[in-house]
């Protein structure tokens, strides 16, 4: 049983599962980051709330990268840090896409407040980050 903890927290490991519980806690730090940009940006700062979004995606995305090099992902298909750090980055780009489209008909379209929007919406991006950057850059 130890050693499946300490497996689970500490060793690196390239399991599916395993990477996938390590990516649930760094993706919801990087979301906290993204979330807390968000609102500061547009209650602090006035700044229209899909702005604001854009730039807090980004931030959180590069919370994320560090957590995925230093702790999630144990394999690594890209050589070149830079190289692999604007894949990752268009990796999130794909994703903000999407982030903006679902906040944007959430909130838009759908009336629900965009902080609850953007909960909606990062929950259902998560997925799609997570196995797209799992399968291209950390295979």
């Amino acid at each position: 049983m130890k050693k499946k903890v300490r497996e689970l927290f500490l060793q690196r490991s390239d399991r599916i599962i395993v990477t996938l519980f390590r990516s649930i806690p760094s993706s919801m730090i990087s979301f906290a980051v993204d979330f807390g940009i968000l609102v500061l940006l547009t209650e602090i700062a006035g700044m229209h709330y899909l702005l604001s979004n854009v730039i807090g995606f980004m931030g959180g995305t590069t919370i994320n990268y560090l957590l995925c090099i230093l702790w999630v992902f144990s394999d690594r298909a890209v050589e070149n840090r830079h190289l692999e750090y604007w894949l990752f980055i268009v990796i999130g780009a794909s994703g903000v896409g999407l982030n903006e489209l679902f906040i944007w008909v959430f909130t838009e379209k759908l009336a629900i407040y965009y902080l609850y929007s953007k909960i909606i919406a990062g929950s259902s991006v998560f997925f799609y980050n997570f196995f797209t950057r799992k399968y291209l850059l950390f295979r």
